[in-house]
């Protein structure tokens, strides 16, 4: 069981939406878990449903969302890389990596939990997940910690996947999506409304899948 844990994921609600409840485990089981959140998701689409937010007040705003959903799932630190949001893929690789690095110089952790740098599903998830990958690629191989990728497609990538069975803490990962709830509402709605839906979002708070991440030699 891990004492320490770094999650690092691009936007605000990656920590809730894919893998809420594995970090909600975690913190259960008495791991010490810190969160480095690339951006603060101010470029997102969703506003609320009815609308309560702007794209001048998004910002902020997710952010309070964020702090809100780390207290409900357990995290004890939050700390924000300052990435703009959309904008990760283009940023210097290795000057990311130095942010990261740091960081895992700092917490000194036993697994981090990020996106894959192929798999990840968006732009900013991969951005985030090469970054993180390629600071962990310069720990030495005896200090480094275990890796899971939360990648949405990572099952493309042919390696089994392991699943994590969270319906022991599916009520802590609904409160954090609640909390979220500029991202959350109108997905909450459309769960009320569509049978379908309704059981994707069933799966989805009872089950989690990562990859562990294999380093090259």
């Amino acid at each position: 069981m891990p004492r320490k844990v770094l999650v690092v994921l691009a936007h605000p609600d990656d920590e809730t939406f894919g893998a809420g409840g594995t970090i909600a485990k975690l913190a259960r089981a008495g791991a010490d878990i810190t969160y480095a959140c690339g951006t603060r998701g101010e470029m997102g689409r969703h506003m609320g449903n009815p609308p309560f937010a702007t794209r001048e007040t998004l910002r902020d705003l997710r952010e309070r969302e964020l702090r809100e959903a780390c207290r409900i799932l357990g995290i004890r630190e939050l700390k924000l890389l300052n990435v703009w949001d959309k904008t990760t893929e283009f940023r210097d690789r290795e000057a990311l990596a130095d942010q990261v690095g740091a960081i895992i110089a700092e917490i000194g952790p036993d697994l981090v939990i990020t996106h894959h740098p192929i798999w990840g599903g968006h732009p900013d998830h991969c951005g985030i997940g090469a970054a993180t990958i390629r600071a962990l690629e310069r720990v030495p191989e005896a200090q480094r910690p275990e890796v899971w990728c939360n990648g949405r497609l990572a099952d493309r990538a042919g390696v089994p996947l392991d699943e994590v069975d969270v319906r022991d803490v599916a009520d802590v990962k609904m409160a954090a999506t609640r909390a979220h709830r500029s991202q959350s509402e109108d997905m909450l709605q459309r769960v009320e409304r569509d049978p379908e839906e309704a059981e994707r979002r069933r799966q989805w708070a009872e089950h989690e899948r990562h990859m562990v991440y294999r380093f090259e030699s």
